[in-house]
């Protein structure tokens, strides 16, 4: 008698364990792409970086990037959160969730490959070399940089292109920081993303004194996911579909860009 309440009961905890058990594995089988829906938000780790995201005058966030994650915000049906990050550290906020994707000018890399799981690319980009207006004729090549103090953001493709260079380089946090290492005279150049330069050198810009004499590289921008997320094949269809409709055409003439897929 006893014995047979003894397996009753063990039967019984057995059967009200199965249910939470499938709770688990429900859980653990959810998608990315769900977690994201179901928490309301898709987190975007970025830095502030004209003209993909920059704050306007009113201190709203702004910008091709800003302007195209807020589309795929809407049509996944959630809303979106810009956190800067550090630029350098950016694998451990995508792997430990503190954002969701990385979108912000990324250059598709290998080091991105095999980090996260990117997108199709979808912007034109360079790696640049910036200077004083002054010193354009001193810094025409890559030889000619072999003396000077080079500021690149650390972890950036501008720091790779530097490095294959055999460049001697500072690292600063952001680009922008760069940028000013250069129109202080802490650095001789400094190397970042045309897009970048286009937007913040030259006359009627924020650096009026500083211009660009040569490309070091030609790349792409792509956004980067968690690995295996379904996130990825999903911002790829609503990238296909905006630029097929023409959205994101009109937004690359918005802030002087060239889409990939427009690339003669």
């Amino acid at each position: 008698m006893k014995i047979t309440k003894i397996i009753a009961l063990t039967l019984a905890l057995v059967m009200m364990a199965l249910p939470l058990a499938a709770c688990k594995g429900e859980t653990e089988k959810k998608s990315d792409l769900e977690y994201i829906k179901d928490k309301g938000t898709l987190v975007i780790g970025m830095t502030e970086y004209k003209p993909m995201n920059f704050l306007d005058e009113n201190d709203q966030w702004t910008g091709f990037d800003t302007e195209f994650a807020y589309l795929a915000g809407a049509l996944l049906g959630v809303e979106v959160e810009f956190v800067e990050i550090d630029w350098d550290n950016k694998w451990s906020f995508l792997e430990a969730k503190d954002i969701d994707c990385v979108w912000n000018g990324m250059t598709l890399t290998d080091e991105a490959k095999e980090n996260a799981l990117c997108t199709d690319t979808y912007v034109l980009n360079a790696q640049v070399v910036v200077t004083k207006a002054e010193n354009a004729d001193k810094y025409k090549d890559a030889k000619s940089l072999k003396d000077a103090s080079v500021a690149v953001e650390s972890g950036s493709a501008g720091m790779s292109a530097a490095e294959a260079a055999e460049l001697t380089v500072v690292e600063y946090t952001y680009q922008s920081d760069a940028l000013m290492a250069v129109e202080s005279g802490k650095a001789d150049a400094c190397i970042i993303d045309v897009t970048m330069a286009n937007a913040m050198t030259g006359e009627g810009t924020s650096y009026e004194k500083l211009t660009t004499t040569f490309s070091l590289t030609e790349e792409e921008y792509a956004i980067a996911c968690r690995e295996e997320s379904d996130l990825c094949e999903k911002l790829n269809e609503i990238m296909a579909d905006l630029i097929e409709d023409g959205t994101l055409r009109e937004l690359a003439k918005k802030y002087e860009l060239t889409l990939v897929a427009d690339k003669k």
